[in-house]
């Protein structure tokens, strides 16, 4: 008698956006943008670090929550935790030894750390599935935390309004709650490119139009080589929802645009109609966060399942992209359980309940914040200072915070 077919994806997701947030709006008028623009950005708040955190506070803040709603049973079964981030803080040691410590991690699992921009949580989930399904350790499960910290200022322009910082936390195991991964369902896109990098640890650069460009040609050819892989695939009908990496609305507005009128020439009316009912679910928690890198993705796909419409089990379709680049789409299942499952992280009540930032208290802190992953041998860090603004942010659990750095060696404790 055959049995029933493996599933693995994902079982628990979590997000952590920090305590503050600044209005998009208030950072464009600040910076004096071109006010036209801002509809295109298609966001209303952007989550701002406080100088006592970094990408090890961030993916302990985003992974404790998720953890402590597992059996003990369950959390001993982690052998495999995965940070990724393109904000390092060492050329050797990983972010995860720290998230491992923190967390209270079993000493029997692995530890390792992946850079490739925002497509590494992607590269990450696909190495866990792939692990999982190959039945080396049955009932293992492995835990990927996206991290990272924004370091936009003025220097970014209109990048700086919907640049986000905070992290995301995936367990993956053979129990996939939210997310059925549909095995070998996949399509992929890469070449290289300069379209923004971190050439140091205080700065980021970018090319706006050609990393649109470069997203644009990305989410068509891989969806074409999905396509050519996947049996009768066809991207209108084929996915209930659509979920995009989202550096902001106005990207995935324009990638959906144009594979709907490449592929089907669908006129601005129906387009319009296909992107309210499958993709604007997913754009509601990106417009309070801004982009969270690699964790962007697992925003976008949490916030279609808080807010679409789900009576059965639905197929969803999400694009990973990575400047640089590579990207990735691929598909899985999901359904009223996926939507309890997020439901419990809380995810929309919490990005309410932070600390609205005005203009002058938002850039007084980004040159501490901007010294965060920079190189110190020695540095104090007093978490005290920053009571008062603690103090206005709503539903605030304890928190990692980082205290101080010795002989190279971060401090960290909880607040």
């Amino acid at each position: 008698m055959t049995g029933t077919p493996a599933r693995y994806g994902i079982e628990a997701l979590d997000v952590y956006a920090g305590s503050a947030a600044v209005s998009a709006r208030a950072v464009f008028d600040g910076r004096g943008l071109d006010p036209r623009r801002f509809d295109n950005v298609a966001s209303d708040r952007r989550s701002v670090a406080l100088p006592f955190e970094d990408p090890v506070t961030h993916a302990v803040n985003a992974a404790r929550p998720l953890l402590e709603r597992l059996a003990p049973a369950d959390r001993d079964r982690i052998e495999l935790l995965v940070t990724t981030s393109e904000s390092g803080i060492d050329y050797s040691k990983s972010i995860a030894s720290y998230v491992h410590e923190h967390l209270g991690l079993p000493p029997t699992c692995r530890m390792l750390e992946m850079k490739q921009a925002c497509y590494a949580a992607t590269a990450a989930l696909q190495l866990a599935v792939g692990y999982l399904a190959a039945g080396l350790s049955p009932g293992a499960k492995v835990l990927i935390v996206s991290t990272d910290m924004s370091l936009a200022d003025e220097r970014a322009q209109y990048a700086e309004p919907v640049t986000g910082t905070g992290a995301v936390a995936l367990l993956v195991g053979d129990r996939p709650r939210v997310l059925t991964a549909d095995l070998g369902a996949f399509g992929v896109h890469s070449f290289e490119t300069l379209d923004s990098a971190r050439p140091r640890p205080d700065l980021d650069i970018a090319d706006a139009d050609r990393s649109l460009m470069a997203y644009l040609e990305c989410f068509s050819r891989s969806f074409a080589d999905y396509r050519s892989r996947v049996e009768d695939a066809d991207f209108a009908t084929t996915f209930d929802l659509l979920a995009l990496h989202t550096p902001f609305s106005g990207m995935v507005r324009a990638a959906h645009r144009r594979l709907m009128r490449e592929l089907y020439r669908s006129p601005a009316d129906a387009v319009a109609e296909d992107f309210a009912r499958r993709v604007a679910p997913s754009l509601v928690h990106p417009g309070q966060t801004g982009n969270l890198f690699s964790g962007s993705l697992y925003l976008a796909l949490a916030s279609a399942l808080d807010h679409a419409r789900l009576d059965g089990p639905a197929r969803v379709g999400l694009f990973s992209y990575g400047s640089g680049c590579s990207s990735e789409f691929f598909s899985g299942v999901v359904g009223p359980e996926s939507a309890a499952a997020v439901a419990e992280a809380r995810i929309g009540p919490r990005l309410r309940a932070r600390a609205d930032l005005d203009f002058a208290e938002y850039t007084a802190l980004l040159e501490e914040n901007l010294a965060c992953l920079r190189p110190e041998p020695h540095r104090d860090i007093d978490p005290g200072r920053y009571d008062a603004l603690l103090r206005r942010a709503g539903d605030r659990p304890g928190l990692l915070a980082l205290t101080g750095v010795r002989d190279h060696h971060r401090q960290y404790a909880w607040i």
